[in-house]
């Protein structure tokens, strides 16, 4: 049996790999979060832990005993790998699993990739100083590059690893999630790797409009005057 940790699990992400693994033999599943009452009802006779991922106290006690670490976070996300990886270097445990930002490397090619820089700016910088927290460590992490998310019912994704040129312009969250799934029942999968996830056949210069609104940004009627709105 492997016990994985969930670090952020009200994420949407998070979400749906808890639906994936609930209820697997194999898995016994701790679900940390601030806010334990955001969590399904299927999910609240799992192992909760109310907590900070900045918090070194609150990771450390979360970290004990586990096999694999899963962290879908915002906001503070440097802190919060600083956090994770030194309590998780304390405990002895390796594994880790982290959903970072595509762009983070400029590996997008292209107008889409110019597009996506310019909009998401100081966004996916704060996702590029965490990767780089856990690259510097001696963990075996996994990180994953979504494209723009929708919350599209399907899994349909494709990888690229971290030197590669990222190809489509959007994936369904529930892909990302089973992608995340596949790497916990197969812990040796992409082991200090960062791996971007996009659904096939959608490269383009932008994402479809609906999808750039569901994430917060739009694009007015002159191509160069780039405008976003981010929560």
């Amino acid at each position: 049996m492997k016990n994985v940790l969930i670090i952020g699990a009200s994420s949407q992400i998070a979400s749906h790999a808890e639906q994936m693994l609930v209820g697997d033999p194999e898995i016994k599943l701790t679900l940390f979060l601030r806010h334990p009452a955001r969590l399904a009802d299927n999910l609240k006779d799992q192992r909760i832990i109310t907590g900070d991922a900045t918090k070194l106290a609150d990771v450390q006690e979360a970290v004990k005993g586990q096999d694999i670490v899963y962290a879908s976070l915002a906001g503070e996300v440097k802190a919060a790998a600083e956090t994770i990886v030194q309590a998780m270097d304390t405990a002895g445990v390796k594994r880790l699993i982290w959903t970072s930002s595509l762009g983070i490397y400029n590996e997008i090619p292209g107008e889409f990739g110019r597009w996506n820089q310019q909009v998401l700016g100081s966004y996916y910088h704060h996702y590029r100083l965490a990767a780089d927290v856990i690259e510097a460590s001696d963990l075996d992490y996994t990180i994953i590059r979504p494209a723009w998310l929708t919350n599209l019912d399907e899994v349909d994704y494709e990888t690229t690893h971290r030197d590669d040129p990222f190809k489509g312009t959007e994936v369904s969250r529930k892909s990302v999630a089973a992608y995340v799934v596949s790497v916990i029942k197969e812990p040796t999968k992409d082991v200090r790797d960062s791996i971007g996830v996009d659904k096939p056949g959608t490269e383009a210069d932008r994402p479809r409009p609906d999808v750039m609104a569901a994430n917060g940004g739009y694009e007015p009627a002159v191509k160069e005057d780039i405008k976003v709105r981010f929560p």
